[in-house]
């Protein structure tokens, strides 16, 4: 304590935050890096099998998903409607209004670039390269030093000896983790698979859930060995920090502990929750915290440090919803070119719609068009590029408030059923037999349908949020915040709303949430002001950020779970003090046997 106390912070953060990684899983994106750095690398969570053979024919197989790709005609006419209004909300023609009949010129406005972001980014992609050297080929044997040649292009291999490469020379990568996986042309003989999807592990009939949690540790596994170039071997050496969303459940956070400790092996983990952890990356330590993820939306209040379970609320749609409306408005209004894009289908297609969402769309009143270059990417062919003209860019942000317009039931989330014979884990330790390890007191050890007194008198709460398949975004704010049921709180909340995720970097959307929320808000209640606080850290990364501060000061504190403790099926009671009353009070503070 006196340490910390005399300690300066960048010592702090160079001393502990050099063994310390933090792994925020996400449903699209997964962000991990060192505590020390000052931000993470995000990485598409997603992984490419090779399932081809000698004989077999490529197709295209995703593997993790059956998705509708028709909306019914009720769906459509309630999208409709819910355009009319935004367009009446814009000040901007309604869907079935001709522009091109009017008197007035229709005005062009270039708006790329204003997200300093995305304006680094080049909105073109190239297939990935699925060949590699094979090792027992002669020219792999002839040139044993060289690299691999899988970020070359395969009609100019580099080879000194001038000698025509042929098929033996190489071979299928095994598999292809990251955005390369998104990349891989339809035609190769490789299956994509995403571990999570809408806030929750991608299990079904379709995607074992043995599979899920093998592909999710490849993931991870080939992030440290590639990106933070931690072997296997040293990990040991090193803990981790997983920042949990408020969607996951008991067992899957419980599941990710085993893949973090069993599987790749760290010395010790702990469990923060998303909410918390932006709050602590922004200084805060109360917030009403709204994260717009690419496929989820989640709020939950957070008071003087602590989660109040009872306020989260999930809304089952994100970012990619906006990019697919992009298309739909663009593709309705006839200045799409005429091209097949497919976002569900075609991953590399929605790597696509993703940038010219973040270099176009923002909220603001008026006609907002716009001259962009679109790309087609057909099967293995180069890309096809575009020129167009983008129109009504204002319309898709704004489905955050009007869910209807996204039709989230093209992408449905995954079917919950293997959670039906696994009640909540919490309410299950309470009935089980623990082994006792040996260096465990008396006080300490549960024994046969025993606890410990501190928490004989503590409410099981339910971790799974209330979700509202209706509910627009600032409804779901009022509801959260109102959910505290007091008035001085509230009105706290109100004022320290805080947007996380990347769609909360969308122009306007700040003004916008303030103003809905303020008129949300029922008559009856004494809240007269609103307010969206500026980001002090990237939302797109802030809860990474949170965990990266919350692990170098809370590390080695009894909260942390040892890798000999899990593996050993014992059982670890942490104090409690810190995070008593957290949201995952079970995560941080219980070690479940291992079975």
């Amino acid at each position: 304590m006196d340490f910390l106390k005399s300690a300066v912070p960048s010592h702090l953060i160079a001393d502990r935050g050099s063994n310390i990684v933090v792994i925020n899983p996400g449903s699209a994106n997964v962000r991990i890096g060192l505590a020390q750095q000052q931000s993470p690398f995000i990485i598409p969570h997603c992984i490419a099998r090779y399932t081809g053979g000698v004989n077999q024919e490529p197709k295209i197989n995703v593997q993790d998903q059956m998705l509708n790709t028709e909306i019914t005609l009720a769906q459509q006419q309630e999208r409709e409607k819910a355009y009319d209004t935004i367009a009446s909300w814009l000040k901007i023609p309604f869907l079935d209004e001709e522009v091109a009949n009017n008197s007035f010129p229709r005005k062009t406005i270039r708006v790329d670039g204003y997200n300093p972001q995305s304006s680094k980014k080049d909105s073109t992609f190239s297939w990935t390269n699925v060949m590699e050297k094979n090792p027992s080929s002669s020219v792999a044997v002839e040139k044993l030093g060289d690299e691999g040649v899988k970020d070359e292009p395969l009609d100019t291999p580099e080879d000194t000896d001038h000698r025509e490469p042929v098929l033996s020379d190489y071979k299928f990568r095994e598999f292809i983790c990251g955005e390369e996986a998104l990349k891989i042309s339809p035609t190769e003989p490789y299956c994509l698979c995403r571990p999570i999807r809408r806030g929750h592990f991608n299990v079904s009939q379709y995607y074992p859930m043995q599979q899920v949690f093998e592909d999710l540790a490849t993931i991870w596994d080939w992030i440290l060995n590639e990106k933070l170039d931690i072997p296997q071997l040293h990990r040991r050496m090193y803990s981790a920090v997983l920042v949990v969303p408020e969607t996951f459940d008991n067992r899957e956070i419980k599941e990710m502990l085993s893949i973090v400790l069993r599987d790749l092996q760290f010395g010790s983990a702990v469990v923060h929750q998303e909410g918390l952890a932006a709050a602590f990356g922004n200084g805060l330590s109360t917030a009403c915290v709204v994260n717009i993820g690419a496929q989820v939306t989640s709020i939950i209040c957070i008071e003087d440090g602590v989660a109040l379970p009872t306020t989260g609320v999930t809304l089952p749609f994100g970012g990619e919803d906006i990019s697919r409306c992009l298309l739909w408005i663009q593709q309705r209004h006839q200045t799409w070119p005429t091209i097949c894009t497919s976002p569900v289908a075609k991953p590399i297609d929605m790597l696509m719609l993703n940038k010219l969402k973040e270099s176009y769309c923002q909220i603001r009143d008026g006609e907002l068009d716009a001259v962009a270059v679109v790309h087609s990417y057909e099967d293995g062919m180069p890309a096809g590029v575009h020129k167009t003209r983008l129109t009504a860019l204002n319309v898709p942000p704004m489905g955050l408030f009007y869910p209807q317009l996204l039709v989230q039931d093209e992408c449905p989330p995954p079917p919950r059923s293997w959670f039906h014979d696994n009640e909540d884990m919490l309410e299950d330790t309470w009935h089980m037999d623990f082994p006792r390890r040996s260096d465990m007191s008396d006080g300490l050890f549960l024994g046969v349908n025993g606890g410990m007194p501190m928490w004989d008198s503590y409410p099981v709460i339910p971790t799974r949020l209330k979700k509202e398949d209706n509910l627009g975004l600032a409804e779901a704010i009022v509801n959260s915040i109102l959910l505290t049921g007091r008035i001085d709180l509230q009105r706290k909340l109100f004022v320290s709303i805080q947007l996380i995720g990347g769609v909360a970097l969308t122009s306007g959307l700040i003004g916008a949430v303030e103003e809905r929320v303020l008129h949300a808000i029922p008559s009856n209640e004494a809240v007269d002001t609103v307010e969206v606080l500026q980001p002090r850290t990237d939302p797109t990364f802030v809860s990474w950020k949170g965990g990266a501060i919350i692990g170098i000061l809370d590390f080695g504190r009894d909260a942390w779970m040892h890798r000999e403790d899990w593996i050993c099926n014992g059982i670890h009671v942490g104090s409690g003090r810190k995070y008593k009353d957290s949201y995952y009070l079970q995560a941080q503070t219980m070690c479940y046997i291992n079975s």
